[in-house]
C-alpha cells in the first residue's frame, strides 16, 4: 500500500528496493519530492527513517519507510573566487573534496568515518581534528535547506559569507541527527588549499603526550590539528601525539621551531606526504572500529580524568579506538558497550560537567539512552516543543534523548 502511494509521489525512479526487513525505500531527486514524501508521511502517520550513504549510522531504526538522500547529490553552485559552494546532501564527502580540489579549494573539516554523505556529516555535526585550527563544522556552514517532518521546505542562511539570516535555525539543524527534518543541501565556506601541509608525530605514554600537547598550546602555537591517539588508532603498541601544520613556508617553519622547544625532550618525527595522508586516513576511518562511537567534552586540563572515567565504565583495558582533540577538549571513543554502562558513564560525566553525545550506535543503544541523554533544567521540554514545531506528528525516527 505504501509502495503504491510512494510511486505516485516520486515515480519509479524514486523507488528503491525494500531493505532486508521489507521496509520500502524512497530516494527523492528534488527538495520538492522530499517535502512531498514527508508531508504525506505526516498525514498518514508513517514512521520515517532518514538515511544517507549508510556508512556511519546503522540503518536499523524501526520505521514504515526509509528516506535516503542518495539521489540528492552533486555540487550545484561553486564559486572559487567567493570561496562558497552549494552542495546537495547526498554528495559523498570524497566526491566533494575531489571537486573542490580541482578548483584549488577545500572545506577545512575532516569528519571521521568513510564513504559518508555531506548530509550525514552536517546532521551529526561530526567535526574532525581540523577543528583545532579552524573551528567546528558549524563554522564552515553558511546556510542550509531543510525539509521538515511536516513537509515544509525551509531555506536559511545564504551563499554570501556576510549573510547571517536564519543562523539560529542552521545551528538547530546541525547536530540534530535529523530530528527536525531532512537536510537536502548546504552552503559551505571554502578556503584556498594551503601551500604547506606538514604532519608530525611522536610515541610515548598517554599522560606524557597530553602534557606535551598542552605545552604546544601554552607556547602560543595552535596547529591545524593536535591529537593524542590510542594504540589501536595508530596500529602501534603505544599512544601517539599527532599534529598538523598548514600555511605558508615561513609560518610552518616558525611553528616547527616553537613546537620543538615546547615538547622537549620529546622528539617529533615529520612524515612524508604519502605517510601523512595514510595516517590521517587510518585515524579517521577507524572511528567506526566499534559498533558505538561517542564524543565526550572536557576542559583541556581535565582530559586525563575524562579518559580514566571512560576506561572505568566502558574500556577497562584501554585498548579501544580513542582520539583526543586536546585544544578543543574533545574525546572520541569507538568500541562496544551495553546501554546500562553508557548510561552510568553519562551520569558520572554529567556530574563532572562533561557532556556525552552518542554519535553512532545500534538502535537498541541509541533508542535506550538517546544521542544526548537527559537534559537539565527542563531543557527537554523545550526540545520536545521545538520538535513538534517541525514534526508535529513525530514521524521522524530519531531518539535525541532518553526522554524522546
Amino acid at each position: 500500500m505504501i509502495d503504491k502511494q510512494l510511486r505516485v509521489l516520486v515515480g519509479d525512479r524514486g523507488l528503491l528496493g525494500a531493505d532486508a526487513t521489507g521496509i520500502p525505500r524512497v530516494a527523492p531527486h528534488t527538495d520538492e519530492e522530499c517535502s512531498l514524501v514527508l508531508s504525506v508521511a505526516s498525514s498518514e502517520g508513517w514512521r520515517v527513517r532518514i538515511e544517507g550513504s549508510g556508512t556511519w549510522m546503522p540503518t536499523d531504526a524501526p520505521a514504515d519507510l526509509a528516506l535516503t538522500t542518495r539521489h540528492l547529490a552533486g555540487v550545484t553552485d561553486l564559486n572559487p573566487a567567493d570561496l562558497v559552494a552549494t552542495v546537495r546532501a547526498g554528495t559523498t564527502w570524497a566526491n566533494l573534496r575531489a571537486t573542490l580540489l580541482d578548483q584549488g579549494a577545500w572545506v577545512v573539516t575532516d569528519p571521521p568515518g568513510s564513504g559518508r554523505s555531506v548530509g550525514s556529516i552536517v546532521a551529526t555535526a561530526t567535526s574532525g581534528p581540523l577543528r583545532t585550527g579552524f573551528g567546528t563544522l558549524r563554522d564552515q556552514l553558511l546556510g542550509l535547506t531543510l525539509a521538515t517532518g511536516n513537509g515544509e521546505i525551509i531555506r536559511v542562511g545564504g551563499k554570501v559569507v556576510k549573510n547571517v539570516a536564519g543562523y539560529d535555525i542552521t545551528k538547530l539543524a546541525v547536530g540534530s541527527f535529523g530530528a527536525f527534518g531532512v537536510i537536502t543541501s548546504v552552503n559551505l565556506r571554502l578556503r584556498a588549499v594551503p601551500r604547506v601541509d606538514t604532519t608530525m608525530l611522536a610515541y610515548g605514554e598517554r599522560d606524557e603526550l597530553l602534557r606535551a600537547a598542552r605545552s604546544i598550546l601554552e607556547a602560543g602555537t595552535t596547529p591545524a590539528a593536535l591529537e593524542v591517539v590510542s594504540p589501536l588508532a595508530t596500529g602501534q603498541s603505544r599512544w601517539a601525539v599527532v599534529l598538523r601544520l598548514l600555511g605558508s613556508d615561513a609560518a610552518v617553519n616558525a611553528d616547527r621551531l616553537t613546537i620543538a622547544d615546547a615538547v622537549a625532550p620529546i622528539t617529533l618525527k615529520e612524515l612524508d606526504t604519502s605517510a601523512a595522508a595514510q595516517l590521517w586516513r587510518t585515524l579517521l576511518t577507524q572511528a567506526t572500529a566499534g559498533e558505538t562511537t561517542l564524543r565526550l567534552g572536557a576542559l583541556p586540563t581535565a582530559l586525563e580524568t575524562a579518559l580514566d572515567t571512560l576506561a572505568h565504565y566502558v574500556d577497562e583495558e584501554c585498548d579501544d579506538w580513542i582520539m583526543v582533540s586536546v585544544a578543543a577538549g574533545v574525546v572520541r571513543w569507538s568500541g562496544e558497550a551495553q546501554p546500562n554502562r553508557l548510561r552510568l558513564l553519562r551520569g558520572v560525566c554529567a556530574q563532572l560537567e562533561m557532556p556525552i553525545t552518542i554519535e553512532r550506535a545500534p538502535w537498541h543503544v541509541r533508542s535506550t539512552i538517546g544521542h544526548f541523554g537527559a537534559y537539565r533544567e527542563n531543557i527537554g521540554g523545550i526540545i520536545t516543543s521545538l520538535r513538534r514545531s517541525f514534526d508535529d506528528r513525530g514521524i521522524l525516527a530519531v531518539p535525541l534523548s532518553d526522554e524522546s
